[in-house]
C-alpha cells in the first residue's frame, strides 16, 4: 500500500484555500466530503511505519513552521483531470521534500526515483473520490476559470502528516508532525 507524506496549512491559509475548493466542487456537484487540501512531499511504499515515522520526525526536529508561495493554477489532463493550485518549488518546501527523499531512499525505503520533475501543487479538484466523473469539457473550464482568477498566497504550513490513501479523516491519519514555533 501507497503512504503519503503531506504537508498541511494552518486555519488561515487552509479556509482561504477551501473556499476556492468549495466553490469548485460545488458549481461541478464532485464530491460528497471534500478532499483535504494538503501539499504531497512524498509517495513511499509497504514502508516499516516505525521505523518511517522515526526517521521523519528526526529529519522535521530543526524545521519551524513556514510558509509556501501559491502562485496560480496548474492542471494535470485526463486520465488525472486534475485541476491544482501551484506552489512555488523554492524555500523550505523544496528542501524539506527533497531531503526526505534523498533520507528515505537512503534507508532503501520504495520512494519516488527524480523528485526534480515533480510538480508541488495542491489538488483542489480530480476523479478521486468524485461521486461523478465531470466531462473533459467541464474540467477544461474549472481549470481555465481557475487559472483566470490568478491566486496568489502565501500560505503557512505548520505541521507534516503521514496518510493512508482513504477520503476519510477520521482513518486516514497514521501520524502527525507538528512544526516548531519561531
Amino acid at each position: 500500500m501507497k503512504y503519503y507524506l503531506v504537508a498541511l496549512f494552518d486555519k488561515d491559509s487552509y479556509s482561504y484555500i477551501e473556499r476556492i475548493q468549495r466553490n469548485i466542487c460545488r458549481k461541478y456537484r464532485l464530491y460528497k466530503n471534500m478532499p483535504v487540501l494538503h501539499i504531497t512531499l512524498e509517495v513511499v511504499e509497504n514502508p516499516d511505519i516505525d521505523k518511517l515515522s522515526k526517521i521523519v520526525a528526526g529529519i522535521l526536529k530543526p524545521y519551524k513552521k513556514f510558509k509556501v508561495e501559491i502562485n496560480g493554477a496548474i492542471c494535470f489532463e485526463p486520465p488525472y483531470k486534475s485541476v491544482n493550485l501551484k506552489v512555488e518549488s523554492k524555500g523550505y518546501i523544496v528542501r524539506l521534500a527533497r531531503q526526505i527523499n534523498e533520507r528515505l531512499r537512503m534507508y532503501k525505503f520504495n520512494v519516488r526515483r527524480d523528485i526534480s520533475k515533480w510538480d508541488l501543487h495542491i489538488s483542489l479538484a480530480n476523479t478521486n473520490y468524485a461521486i461523478r466523473e465531470w466531462s473533459s469539457k467541464e474540467y477544461s473550464a474549472a481549470c481555465e476559470s481557475l487559472k483566470e482568477k490568478n491566486v496568489y498566497k502565501m500560505a503557512r504550513i505548520d505541521r507534516i502528516a503521514l496518510w493512508k490513501p482513504i477520503n476519510n479523516k477520521r482513518d486516514m491519519l497514521i501520524k502527525s508532525f507538528q512544526l516548531r514555533d519561531f
